[in-house]
């Protein structure tokens, strides 16, 4: 089986709605450790079970968890291959802001004989707008 490891700008922007809020942070959480019934997640929050529902709703658009008919129960469980495709996109951002470190500390350990030198900056204040 293929995973597929890019996410489409759609899914990220469903991906970091999901994580944004704390109770769905902790129900992806719970829901790693062992699957749970939304009845059993909705017991530990101060809300209504409908808005629990609406988080994992969230969720599940986000594909961070899958939920399931057990008799009339439904089982909430987190899907560890969305949670990879989400741990695959935090490295790339990381490596891409690593090599730009890396980039900056080569620059700085160069003598400064080496360095291309660049034209200063303008630090003067802009010109003052009329009638201020």
């Amino acid at each position: 089986m293929v995973v597929q490891t890019e996410l489409s700008d759609d899914e990220t922007d469903r991906l970091f709605q999901a994580l944004a809020a704390a109770t769905r942070r902790d129900i992806l959480r719970r829901t790693i450790l062992d699957e749970q019934s939304v009845s059993a997640l909705a017991a530990d929050y101060d809300m209504s079970f409908a808005a629990v529902q609406k988080h994992i709703a969230v969720l599940e658009a986000a594909g961070l968890v899958i939920k399931r008919a057990e008799g009339r129960e439904r089982l909430v469980r987190a899907d560890p291959r969305m949670i990879a495709r989400a741990r695959a996109l935090l490295a790339r951002y990381e490596d891409l802001w690593r090599s730009r470190i890396d980039r900056l500390d080569a620059l700085l350990a160069e003598p400064a004989s080496t360095r291309t030198p660049r034209e200063p900056h303008d630090t003067r204040e802009p010109n003052p707008v009329p009638g201020d």
